[in-house]
């Protein structure tokens, strides 16, 4: 045993390896690109990407080692899949429920119900080729889905959002979230939502007084009013242009707000209120809570990097774009795109 290991350390030292970059088995899902994932209550992952203009879901019970074969939510012509846009998935009482963009700018919705069968439930956005943009997100809590993205009805982008109560059957009517007075949000940042109860939380990156920086803002009623957006962090960043990173979102159990987002080339996380801490470099940057503690995933110089809240960084792999979900109190998977393939991987704390 101890020559195994001593071959181990001389190897790790020929191929100048980290300690941080071994990690657990890299699995990969299938030819795709940009995942979103959720986990449903009996510790089920549900996964969803696009390819071509297939829309394409698998999911994982358990541990979250094996994933199954792919299986066709729709077909959805011209389906916007790259660069931050791509389908989303939420899981209420309903089922599982997937909204998609196309490149004309309509956002669909899909149902899986309890028997395990898709089927096109409608048209999210109630004015037709509005979500140019096609960054959107959804959340799901009970009964409730809330749907939030980037509309360009009046010319100008803000930030529309709708609700539905039967798992996407049918959508409200939309409602204006938030719109800058300087004309325009951020227009390729993809924003961020959260439903918890009858609260919704929507993070997105503003453009205000030539600055783009991370503004949330938030509803108690299930998205039917919003309240005053209000800034995240500090400092600010003044730029004529768009960093395509739109950051993420998480609420613990007593309800304090967690964020996540990147200035410049920095990842910073902080409260609503609270000053930003820098946690590192990079880009494409996300949140998610393993037993009510944060970690945190992005992309730094090609690779995919968590941050842990007591072992420090985890280096999985080359890749970008990482989504990550909490599977048990210890343990979470990463998901992640490299080189069009959608790859995954268990991290334990």
């Amino acid at each position: 045993m101890k020559s195994i290991a001593f071959l181990i350390f001389i190897g790790l030292l020929i191929t100048g390896c980290r300690e941080d970059e071994l990690t657990n088995e890299i699995a990969i899902i299938g030819k795709g690109e940009m995942p979103a994932i959720v986990n449903a209550k009996g510790n089920t992952l549900h996964l969803v990407y696009g390819t071509g203009d297939s829309i394409l879901y698998v999911n994982a019970a358990g541990a979250g080692n094996s994933f199954s074969p792919p299986a066709l939510v729709a077909v959805l012509p011209e389906l916007a899949a790259s660069h931050s846009r791509g389908p989303q998935i939420a899981v209420t009482e309903s089922g599982i429920t997937v909204i998609a963009c196309n490149e004309a700018g309509n956002i669909f919705s899909y149902l899986r119900d309890t028997s395990g069968r898709w089927s096109p439930t409608g048209r999210v956005n109630d004015v037709d080729t509005t979500a140019k943009e096609g960054l959107m997100a959804l959340s799901g809590d009970g009964s409730q889905l809330f749907a939030v993205w980037l509309d360009l009805r009046d010319k100008h982008n803000k930030l529309f959002g709708a609700s539905s109560t039967d798992g996407g059957k049918s959508w409200s009517k939309n409602i204006l979230v938030y719109a800058s007075p300087d004309t325009t949000v951020c227009e390729c940042c993809k924003p961020s939502v959260v439903v918890k109860g009858s609260s919704v939380h929507v993070m997105f990156r503003n453009w205000l007084n030539g600055n783009r920086d991370l503004y949330l803002i938030q509803s108690v009623d299930g998205g039917s009013n919003f309240g005053k957006a209000q800034k995240l962090g500090e400092e600010s960043w003044a730029l004529n242009g768009c960093p395509m990173d739109g950051g993420g979102l998480a609420v613990q159990e007593n309800n304090i707000i967690q964020t996540v987002w990147r200035r410049k080339g920095k990842i910073y996380r902080c409260e609503p209120g609270q000053p930003e801490k820098e946690i590192g470099e990079g880009k494409s940057c996300t949140i998610t809570l393993v037993n009510n503690q944060p970690v945190y995933a992005w992309t730094e110089k090609g690779e995919v990097i968590c941050l842990l809240p007591k072992n420090g960084r985890k280096v999985l792999g080359k890749g970008s774009f990482p989504i990550i979900k909490p599977i048990d109190e210890d343990r979470f998977v990463c998901v992640w795109q490299e080189e069009k393939q959608i790859r995954s991987a268990i991290v334990t704390l």
